[in-house]
């Protein structure tokens, strides 16, 4: 009930939670993109006219401890100088609930997605990257997930074989298979940490604040869990590592000036990949009953969509 509730979440319904919690929306608003929850640029009243970002939590997927969870890091991390956008608080409270549904609201960011990262924009990151992870050693997250093959690849592994193009996954499962067993037997769970956990370039932005030098900054930090520093790592750079050594070496030189790396952890990079891809066609399949599902990925069931997913397995597999 709750799930459709949610697959028809209306805007009317934002605005109403929006002014129970003292906004007053003018009844502008754009939906921005998400494919795991709904969220709203809502525009406010005032002159010059102000904004509000609501994040609308897709049921069944975290608990309001969870949340609570991935707010109080967040609000860790701005305490600690480290720029980010932190959930909106009202009386402490930063979880609504309404119809089983929990919103948040968020200020909104003023920044761009960066185009091209120089050298310096690398070491800049990483220093931001250090001091997230110097604050997420600092305790564990009890209510998040922990990086956790089992669940996370071989559970995941054995639920996308439904989907699986058939004449593909002899290949697929021998493939995943030796990714998953590389990374048990060579992951080492005593460096686990609090991390970002989703640490791409669509989830960094860069402001430019006039006479002053352009600041990065991480946002959406919806798949925040335990898991070790080289996590964060890997989605900043192409599948190739010897195409990237000058960048990974600008970015190290960053996140090394505040807090040691075990450099042991970088051949794991390719691993974390194939992982990945297992993973994200798990998400998919069991997202399949949200009706956006289906028009988000139209060649989810096609031959094509796997064949290309066995190769990039595969070409990992390799490498290992």
């Amino acid at each position: 009930m709750q799930q459709q509730s949610f697959y028809q979440l209306g805007v009317d319904q934002v605005f109403r939670v929006a002014e129970s919690c003292g906004f007053d929306p003018t009844g502008e608003y754009f939906q921005l993109n998400s494919y795991e929850n709904r969220v709203f640029d809502l525009f406010l009243e005032g002159e010059p006219k102000s904004h509000i970002i609501s994040k609308v939590y897709r049921p069944g997927r975290w608990s309001p401890q969870a949340i609570q969870e991935e707010h109080d890091f967040m609000k860790e991390l701005k305490n600690h100088g480290i720029p980010v956008v932190a959930a909106w608080e009202k009386q402490g409270q930063s979880i609504f609930l309404d119809k089983g549904m929990c919103f948040s609201f968020f200020p909104k960011a003023v920044g761009r997605m960066p185009q091209e990262l120089s050298f310096t924009d690398l070491a800049q990151l990483g220093r931001q990257l250090a001091s997230l992870h110097n604050v997420g050693a600092q305790k564990e997250a009890i209510h998040r997930p922990t990086l956790d093959i089992g669940q996370m690849g071989w559970d995941a592994l054995d639920f996308v074989e439904p989907w699986v193009a058939p004449e593909v996954w002899p290949r697929y499962e021998k493939a995943a298979c030796e990714i998953l067993n590389f990374l048990e037997d060579e992951l080492d769970f005593n460096q686990l940490i609090r991390i970002h956990g989703d640490c791409h370039k669509g989830n960094i932005l860069q402001n430019d604040p006039a006479g002053g030098e352009k600041q990065l900054f991480f946002v959406d930090f919806d798949d925040f869990i335990n898991g070790i520093p080289v996590q964060d790592f890997w989605m900043l750079f192409s599948g190739d590592e010897t195409e990237n050594s000058e960048e990974l070496e600008a970015f190290l030189s960053g996140y090394e000036a505040l807090r040691i790396f075990d450099r042991d952890q970088l051949r794991l990079m390719p691993a974390f990949r194939g992982l990945r891809i297992v993973y994200y066609a798990h998400w998919i399949a069991k997202r399949w009953g949200d009706p956006s599902f289906p028009k988000l990925f139209p060649n989810f069931k096609n031959y094509v969509y796997w064949a290309e997913e066995v190769e990039a397995l595969e070409k990992i597999a390799w490498q290992l």
